[in-house]
């Protein structure tokens, strides 16, 4: 059991966080006024006490809150907290969304401090609940309950903010109805093959998610890239997951045998691509629906006897 041991927001992203003795956490936004708040997956951001006392030991003159964190831990091991972890705060719940960041610039917190813990060290959550929070409070770990899943729509479009994603939702909605999961993450990206290659491999190697799923990008077009990356990241290629989404498909439409969508494992996770149509995808995932968990516990060290009476 652990403690907060500083509380720090500010207005303004970039820029060293004020200390203050409380704050109020709202349902699915994060801290009262801080300008990291909102309807997005790091609501709130953590950095154990033990990585701030590390740069202070390499001689910077830091303290709490100067590398942007909303909340300074004391006595408990951030970075052992896998996502989908959930942590007891008073009257509410976070829920560990991210493990790390990427920094594409230096802010002020990186000219202030010399050097930046948060994107190796720091830890983000999302706010289930409403309650004020003050500094000293005990922080309990409640554990993982559920499995982490990060969903990945492809399109160029989308993107850009054109064109609404509907496939993602969709995609998200099935998979909540039918697994029990502890965190969800979305994202929607360019039908771009560097990119992709680098958030599977972050989703897998970093967040360890339990699964993944891509939907868009799986056909013949110049653009589709989703099959070909897959490959390239995945260890174990699942070619039965493949078959049966096409074969269980072409009953409904002769189309789906132009789909190149590749399954297959990484390291924990299980990575899975989906057609880009609401419709599609959810068909498509429901036709191997049955094997998911089972295939995440076999992937994971389960032992258990795999036939089936």
């Amino acid at each position: 059991m652990g403690k907060i041991q500083a509380i720090s927001v500010s207005d303004k992203k970039g820029v060293i966080k004020e200390n203050v003795d409380a704050a109020f956490f709202e349902n699915d936004f994060g801290i009262k006024g801080d300008a990291h708040a909102g309807k997005w997956h790091r609501q709130v951001s953590l950095l154990a006490l033990e990585s701030v006392k590390k740069m202070q030991e390499k001689g910077l003159k830091v303290k709490s809150g100067d590398f942007a964190e909303n909340i300074t831990t004391e006595g408990i091991d951030l970075l052992s907290f896998p996502v989908g972890t959930k942590l007891q705060i008073g009257s509410i719940e976070l829920i560990i969304s991210q493990i790390g960041k990427v920094c594409h610039h230096k802010c002020a917190v990186y000219y202030h401090a010399g050097e930046c813990v948060m994107p190796k060290e720091g830890i983000f959550g999302v706010v289930r609940g409403n309650g004020e929070l003050h500094v000293g409070d005990e922080i309990k770990n409640l554990g993982k309950d559920g499995y982490s899943v990060g969903i990945i729509t492809l399109s160029d479009r989308a993107s850009k903010g054109e064109y609404e994603d509907l496939t993602g939702p969709a995609v998200e909605k099935y998979i909540s109805e039918n697994l029990k999961t502890s965190f969800i993450r979305k994202e929607i990206i360019a039908d771009d093959k560097d990119k992709l290659n680098i958030t599977l491999k972050d989703f897998a190697d970093i967040q360890m998610l339990d699964l993944i799923i891509t939907n868009g990008s799986t056909g013949i077009s110049p653009r589709d890239i989703a099959p070909d990356v897959t490959i390239e990241v995945i260890e174990k290629r699942l070619s039965g997951f493949e078959e049966v989404m096409r074969a269980e498909s072409f009953k409904i439409t002769v189309n789906s045998i132009v789909s190149r969508a590749v399954c297959g494992t990484r390291k924990n996770s299980l990575i899975i691509n989906l057609p880009g149509s609401p419709k599609g995808a959810v068909e498509n995932l429901s036709f191997i629906m049955p094997v998911i968990e089972h295939t995440i516990k076999k992937l994971q060290g389960d032992k258990s006897d795999c036939a089936v009476r």
